[in-house]
């Protein structure tokens, strides 16, 4: 097969285009200017010559033929024209069409094919720029001052207005000195105008920002009074603003008409805006008829929300009960401009619709209906609230005209919640009967409603201790909406009311599983944990709930008494800190941080909160007992004189606290005035044993006569006693079945009134440990001590906290005792 290859020789032949780059340089445009006769012809009329013909004899053969193999011939035309590619007086021509597809005379020198100019190298370094130009030096100082301008815009969005000032003063005086450096090198027509307008705008806004009111008019004067500036009346809105923060109303409006002649009427929105702000400041002067004028303009011109609302406000300043009608009705009216849910439920299965639809359904265009929608219904509901009392002869009339207004237009679903609103102002003037009958109305509505007034029915029927209406009622609100929070929480309370502790958690979980946010039932969960005495866990709770409460005062109470439980009486108090830092005035804690550091053998701090709280409630029994106590103990027995004279003002029918004060005056010297005292229990307490006994001794000590009537007496009661201790021991011997019995019921009476009884222990413990107890009336008996006494602040029972739907008001915490139950919402 190779034998019909033939392959080509090699041979020292020329290259076959060598040739084809020679040309004449007489054609050579680059050398023009160094070409002495071309020069010269373009100066004189040596270019005007005639050419030369093909007629001057052997002009054609005189001269070389060039070939393609290095010869070099010279060629004339007929016409006495150059051939291409010819030579004339040894210089060549350029061939046509050559030198564009990169064939140039440097491959006659032996140099390398290169169309491109690769061979170059890299392009020469750029010029650098001269930085010490005063035109450098303006560009650069100009953008500085841009950047300074937007690091004081960042800092104020972030919140960090002090570091926005400086910034903004920073950016101020560096826009000056470039001002000044322009004024000297250019004309004063070419100073930016529009950096100048942003600084001073910018610096205006953060003096406003900081509250330096002054400050930011004076900038605002600078921009409006600069005629150079376009637009700049407008910031006389802002200058009005300042002065409503100000309380100058009467300037505030003056600037608001003043911005408001300056925008011209195509800007219908901002002049819109504006009067509203005229007819918010004339409500702050209580000039409602002109305020009335600007809202109605509105509402006329492009009604609005706010603006409806504040036409009410006005109206209803003023009593005018049928323009509250109807602009309650223009209200309602307004369009809210969002779309309907309907658009958020596919039609149909098509799996790219769906997920259209699932991207939209709480994107922020979403987001911003919902608010708009929240806003719309606030508004409405308290227009509602506010006028349904005056509009008609009593306030259930009013809320049912408003019921049926708000039934006809866009907002059906409100009416619901108007009617709750009506059964909760029942409870408010404290007519429960027509709250439960304006709630039970609501039992064959749908499902939501009906769950909403069988929760507040439950929360009802709690309150009063009616628990198995309150069951009856919340089962109704767990069935209607399972996922009800406050429905489970109410049922949780109702199971730990009959003491199922275990149970009530459950139903506290559940409440939590369907909102995470229900701190109502977070707080029962913790008391649930602690009825347990899992302390770890009511701990974790309220822990919790103090994440989210930061600053309840019942829950830090609960922290602090679970550390006391858990016998960590450090940590106890420093809770009790937390606590008494929010609610400065509360005896309950004061008394309770003394009775800790009383433990901790702190005798001194101990004093001091016991003292605070009792310049709070200086009713608190025990707090008293402690603080006379105290003083007998250092001494100083004329200051207890005091707090026993009040604990005895308090209970005028315990003599203990009568005797304490004549102690008092015996212990000070006071002889005769602790007779007297005596003399006075007596009267009052005529059996008191441990009275005769003080006053036979301070008979005897002083030799009154008075000493055998009061021996005799003293003598008679105690013959009394012993016959009836004897009585008694016989009785005890005679009956044992009986004994048992009375056994049984007095410690079933002792189990019901054990709060009551370990009080009176605690009383007479204290009492029995003072100074010389060695004298009869410091030991008299607990039967002395009326044990049926409650103490106003003791301790009360653990109620979970209630969530109904709507909340009720209650008094402020600080005038309540600190307990293990928080008040109903």
């Amino acid at each position: 097969m190779m034998q019909n290859v033939h392959l080509a020789p090699e041979t020292d032949e020329d290259d076959l285009y060598s040739g084809y780059n020679d040309y004449n340089p007489t054609y050579d445009t680059e050398e023009l200017e160094n070409d002495t006769g071309f020069q010269q012809a373009v100066r004189t009329s040596h270019g005007r010559r005639p050419p030369v013909t093909a007629k001057i004899p052997s002009t054609a053969v005189t001269r070389p033929i060039a070939t393609g193999y290095g010869s070099k011939t010279s060629l004339m035309s007929s016409m006495g024209r150059l051939m291409t590619g010819a030579i004339q007086d040894g210089v060549t021509r350029p061939m046509t069409a050559v030198r564009a597809a990169g064939f140039t005379k440097a491959a006659l020198r032996g140099s390398a094919f290169d169309p491109l100019g690769q061979s170059r190298g890299p392009a020469p370094p750029l010029e650098t720029k001269n930085e010490d130009s005063p035109e450098e030096k303006i560009r650069q100082l100009e953008k500085k001052v841009n950047e300074l301008v937007e690091e004081s815009c960042i800092a104020n969005s972030c919140g960090d207005l002090k570091l926005a000032l400086e910034k903004a003063k920073d950016a101020g005086r560096k826009e000056r000195v470039l001002v000044r450096q322009r004024e000297q090198l250019t004309t004063p027509e070419n100073i930016n105008l529009d950096l100048t307008y942003s600084v001073l705008f910018n610096l205006a806004s953060q003096y406003s920002a900081n509250e330096m009111y002054a400050e930011a008019l004076n900038t605002y004067q600078v921009i409006v009074k600069n005629k150079m500036f376009s637009n700049s009346g407008r910031l006389k809105v802002n200058m009005g603003n300042i002065y409503l923060k100000q309380r100058n109303y009467s300037k505030a409006i003056k600037f608001y008409r003043m911005a408001l002649d300056q925008i011209p009427s195509v800007h219908k929105e901002m002049r819109i805006k504006i009067m509203q702000n005229i007819g918010v400041t004339f409500i702050k002067t209580g000039q409602y008829s002109d305020a009335i004028n600007s809202f109605e303009h509105i509402m006329s011109m492009a009604p609005n929300l706010k603006a409806g609302f504040n036409l009410i406000l006005s109206y209803f300043a003023i009593g005018d009960r049928e323009k509250m009608k109807k602009a309650f009705q223009k209200l309602i009216a307004v369009p809210l401009e969002i779309d309907d849910d309907d658009k958020y439920i596919s039609p149909t299965d098509d799996p790219h619709t769906n997920l259209v639809i699932e991207a939209i359904k709480n994107d922020h265009l979403r987001q911003m209906e919902r608010e708009r929608k929240a806003m719309a219904e606030k508004y409405i509901m308290t227009a509602a609230k506010l006028i349904a009392p005056v509009i008609e002869t009593s306030f259930a009339v009013g809320y049912d005209w408003c019921v049926e207004v708000v039934k006809a237009s866009q907002y059906v679903e409100l009416a619901n919640d108007l009617e709750i609103n009506k059964a909760i102002t029942y409870l408010r003037q404290k007519d429960f009967n027509q709250a439960v009958d304006t709630l039970k109305m609501f039992e064959k509505k749908d499902s939501r409603v009906k769950s909403a007034a069988a929760t507040n029915l439950s929360f009802l029927y709690y309150l009063e201790n009616e628990f198995a209406q309150a069951s009856s009622y919340a089962d109704l609100a767990v069935n209607s909406d399972r996922y009800n929070p406050s429905a489970l929480t109410n049922k949780g309370n109702t199971v730990f009311a009959n003491a199922d502790y275990e149970k009530a958690a459950e139903f506290y979980k559940e409440a939590l599983r369907n909102d995470s946010s229900c701190t109502e039932a977070l707080y029962n969960i913790g008391l649930t944990y602690k009825k347990l005495n899992r302390l770890d866990e009511a701990l974790e709770c309220f822990l919790k709930l103090h994440a989210i409460l930061r600053n309840s005062a019942q829950v830090l109470y609960q922290i602090a008494n679970i550390h006391e439980l858990m016998e960590d009486p450090n940590q106890a108090i420093e809770w009790l800190m937390q606590l008494i830092s929010v609610v400065p005035t509360d005896s309950k804690a004061l008394s309770k941080l003394g009775e800790l550091y009383d433990s901790e053998g702190d005798k001194s701090q101990a004093f001091q909160y016991y003292y605070e709280s009792y310049r709070y409630f200086p009713s608190n029994i025990e707090v008293i007992e402690w603080l006379g106590a105290y003083y007998i103990d250092t001494q100083f027995c004329e200051k207890a004189i005091q707090y026993f004279e009040r604990a005895s003002l308090i209970q005028p029918t315990q003599v203990k606290w009568q005797l304490m004060v004549a102690s008092c005056f015996r212990r000070s010297g006071n002889y005769q005035k602790a007779l007297d005292t005596y003399k006075d229990i007596h009267r009052k307490f005529p059996e008191n044993v441990d009275c005769l006994r003080f006053l036979v001794r301070l008979c005897t000590d002083i030799g009154l006569k008075e000493v055998q009537e009061y021996a005799t007496k003293l003598k008679r009661l105690e013959k009394m006693k012993e016959i009836r201790e004897q009585r008694i021991k016989s009785g005890r011997d005679g009956s044992g079945t009986s004994r048992g019995k009375r056994e049984g019921s007095a410690g079933s009476d002792s189990g019901q009134n054990s709060s009551a009884s370990s009080k009176g222990e605690r009383l007479s413990a204290k009492l029995r440990a003072l100074p010389g107890t060695n004298e009869p009336y410091e030991s008299s008996s607990n039967k002395e001590i009326d044990a049926s006494y409650v103490d106003p602040l003791g301790p009360q029972i653990e109620r979970p906290k209630t969530a109904a739907k709507k909340r009720i008001e209650e008094d402020d915490f600080a005038d309540e005792e600190l307990g293990d139950d928080l008040l109903p919402e």
